[in-house]
């Protein structure tokens, strides 16, 4: 492992030097990696694993999902089965359904860990609120998680272009005394620009904050809030979207990406940098009662009851699309795509 600092904490962290594909490749050459859902994660992780000469096959039920799937490349019968002849095949499961639908499945999915065999996560959820979720693996196999820090669209797009997405990894359970190595060798092969370290629990309360913090939930209400504003002292959809999300997302956040916040800030006017510099404090003090509160509520497993409870009801997706409309019939996102719409065409 390689031994990095972060602004003075020193960390091991797993590069692709340290351990390189074809080393990731020799490890799990003889296994037969079975992708479980192909949904959110499971298209990018399956698809990079197969283009970096893994042995992969997916389980997916028949129905649109089943469709991509072989529209994706995988065929019938060969590399693309239904889950319980997968779940046969497969020496690595990769258990990559929903949450909810990891608790649907897994009495299926439990029949078939016969030992040796390896269970693959990316996320703590299940393990973690066990209790909760019945997710209790046998003792006879390995038990281990990478979680890419993003979308599985996200994993593919930056595999597709060479690059990579950060992932963190963690062993709940090892039982052939080479379960830490499956892991890294995993993570390699999805694609992972580096691997950190974590455990289940670790990573399911970080991984639960972030998406309800600034992920996700807090940017909406950042931006949400900013916009109301601008629009209420009578500027337009079109000034201010352009001011809330566009000139983040497409101009700034590829700055920070680039080489940091203060980076960013230097290659500012001196007037957005003046402003920034006088109100990131304020915006701090006003938002980290409200990030105790949420990293409270997860860790209270108050969040993970309600995701249960909410996700696992028959008529969750409907009730999802009307969440989701909100957003989307919201003046804010309507002018996004419209602005979207009028970005010039990169040639």
């Amino acid at each position: 492992m390689a031994k990095l600092n972060f602004g003075g904490v020193e960390e091991e962290v797993v590069t692709r030097e340290e351990y390189p594909l074809e080393k990731a490749r020799e490890f799990l050459g003889k296994q037969t990696i079975a992708v479980i859902g192909y949904g959110v994660q499971g298209p990018g992780q399956a698809m990079n694993m197969r283009d970096n000469g893994f042995n992969v096959i997916v389980g997916q039920r028949p129905g649109k999902t089943y469709d991509k799937a072989v529209a994706d490349g995988w065929v019938p019968g060969k590399t693309l089965f239904n889950i319980e002849d997968a779940l046969k095949k497969g020496t690595v499961i990769c258990f990559l359904l929903s949450d909810a639908a990891q608790i649907a499945l897994w009495p299926t999915v439990k029949k078939y860990l016969k030992k040796g065999k390896t269970l693959y996560f990316s996320h703590g959820f299940g393990i973690t609120y066990s209790k909760k979720t019945g997710i209790k693996p046998p003792k006879t196999v390995d038990v281990v998680l990478v979680a890419p820090k993003g979308s599985g669209t996200s994993l593919r797009r930056l595999f597709v272009e060479g690059k990579g997405l950060n992932s963190s990894f963690a062993v709940y359970q090892d039982a052939s005394g080479h379960a830490r190595e499956t892991a890294i060798a995993m993570g390699i092969g999805v694609g992972s620009g580096y691997l950190f370290e974590t455990d289940f629990y670790r990573e399911v309360t970080s991984d639960l904050t972030g998406e309800r913090g600034t992920l996700m939930g807090a940017i909406q209400g950042i931006f949400a809030a900013q916009y109301e504003v601008l629009r209420e002292n009578g500027h337009s959809p079109s000034e201010a979207f352009n001011e809330t999300v566009e000139e983040l997302t497409q101009s700034l956040m590829p700055l920070v990406a680039e080489n940091g916040m203060d980076w960013m800030y230097a290659n500012c006017s001196t007037t957005a940098q003046r402003g920034a510099l006088d109100w990131w404090k304020p915006f701090h003090d006003a938002t980290k009662p409200v990030f105790k509160k949420l990293y409270q509520s997860v860790k209270s497993q108050k969040e993970a009851a309600q995701s249960i409870s909410r996700n696992s009801q028959p008529d969750y997706r409907e009730k999802l699309e009307v969440e989701l409309a909100e957003l989307r019939d919201s003046e804010m996102w309507k002018a996004g795509a419209t602005v979207r719409s009028l970005r010039p065409e990169r040639n």
